[in-house]
């Protein structure tokens, strides 16, 4: 069995399906649908411009990576957590970009 120097080789060998990438940072969370064979960014969100008033922006960033996600015809990704484990933040904004309609 060959073993993959990283997440994006697997993502290029594997599927064709594009790759959602979550991020957080200690005062923002991240998350981008990235097409790995044309190396291009389909969708962003982030929670750099929102109102400090939202409790969770997590949860919010979630919602706006599925409806952009939508808005360029991608309803199917691979997640891609990268070295995180998959609690906390990063669970919430994958929870809350499949309860908006996106599958992976």
């Amino acid at each position: 069995m060959k073993r993959y120097n990283n997440v994006k080789e697997i993502n290029k060998r594997n599927s064709k399906l594009p790759r959602l990438i979550a991020k957080a940072s200690n005062t923002s969370y991240y998350a981008q649908i990235v097409d790995d064979l044309t190396g291009k960014v389909i969708a962003s969100a982030s929670s750099l411009k929102m109102d400090e008033k939202i409790k969770d922006k997590d949860m919010e960033v979630g919602k706006m990576i599925a409806e952009n996600a939508k808005t360029a015809n991608v309803t199917k990704v691979v997640f891609d957590k990268g070295t995180r484990q998959y609690h906390g933040h990063i669970k919430n904004i994958a929870e809350s970009a499949r309860k908006a309609g996106l599958k992976f």
